[in-house]
């Protein structure tokens, strides 16, 4: 049975280290191997206030790869200012990491440290670190560090999808405009009031609500389409059973066969045409792409145009 178990008690900062700069940082830049140990990597001092143009470092140190690392110190809350000086630092330096040590993180910081870790190349980590000392009875005070924000694998692959998917946003948005500008004075059903937008379609009413006639990118293809949702789904399956009923005179017209998705599956049903020439991903066939994407859209609406105005809908 054990009679004898102390018990933690917290010791103010400033107790142990009375100045930030010439006492915490001093100790740390020769304590290295317990921060290290607690961010699970081996620091090795470079130097203590390293220069970078007219500012100065806390503490320069390297990995167990050599790669630089950026310490910053606050024995208080943090703020912008060293917010501001550890992105600085990292940028200059072309350092791999950078870490922000603090007695109090604002959740605000902790935030912007996790921002960065997504949105920065996968070689590159930020960490906040919390700073506290306790001692057992009359024991010497001992330091604590605990990792508040920091880099991880996911976080990381998140923070590849997201650029992915706003490079993808640019790309579509770019692509939309070169189409609509192409079509221009075409007889097309997006002659008029349609804007270039961020997502994968571009609409335009069919003559009837609920029916749109859409351009759809992909990265390897493209296609164009009827899409037919107003809302209830057997009433959609209707529209489209009424229109299957004259598929040959459709096809006819339209020059080729068409993709007929009743999608039972789901609320909504489709007339789809796709094209295999290229997707989003291939730049230099964008013009051959939105050309053939205009006629195929032109030929489908004269296709389908009269069959729709003769829904009783």
């Amino acid at each position: 049975m054990v009679k004898h178990i102390g018990k933690l008690e917290p010791v103010p900062l400033r107790e142990i280290w009375p100045n930030e700069a010439s006492d915490f940082t001093a100790w740390l830049s020769e304590n290295l191997d317990v921060l290290g140990e607690a961010l699970g990597i081996s620091l090795t001092l470079v130097q203590r206030e390293a220069a970078v143009g007219p500012f100065s470092i806390d503490i320069l140190a390297e990995d167990q790869n050599g790669n630089q690392v950026i310490v910053e110190n606050q024995i208080r809350r943090t703020d912008h200012d060293h917010l501001g000086k550890l992105i600085t630092y990292l940028s200059n330096l072309d350092a791999k990491a950078a870490i922000w040590i603090s007695s109090d993180p604002r959740p605000e910081h902790i935030r912007s440290i996790a921002w960065l870790n997504e949105t920065t190349p996968a070689d590159v980590a930020f960490y906040l670190v919390r700073i506290e000392a306790y001692r057992i009875g009359e024991s010497l005070p001992a330091p604590m560090f605990s990792i508040v924000a920091g880099p991880s694998a996911e976080m990381k692959r998140i923070g590849t999808q997201k650029k992915e998917l706003a490079e993808r946003h640019l790309l579509r948005k770019e692509f939309w405009q070169q189409l609509l500008e192409r079509a221009k004075g075409r007889p097309h059903p997006h002659a008029r009031r349609v804007s270039p937008g961020k997502e994968h379609w571009l609409g335009a009413g069919a003559g009837k609500s609920g029916l749109t006639y859409d351009y759809v990118i992909r990265m390897d293809n493209a296609s164009v389409e009827l899409y037919i949702d107003r809302g209830n789904a057997e009433e959609n399956k209707r529209i489209f059973d009424k229109l299957f009923e004259h598929k040959d005179e459709i096809e006819a017209i339209f020059g080729a066969p068409l993709e007929w998705q009743r999608m039972n599956e789901r609320r909504s049903s489709r007339v789809r045409y796709t094209l295999n020439i290229g997707g989003l991903r291939n730049r230099e066939k964008w013009p051959e792409m939105q050309e053939a994407m205009i006629d195929a859209m032109i030929r489908l609406s004269k296709a389908l145009r009269p069959k729709i105005k003769r829904l009783r809908i």
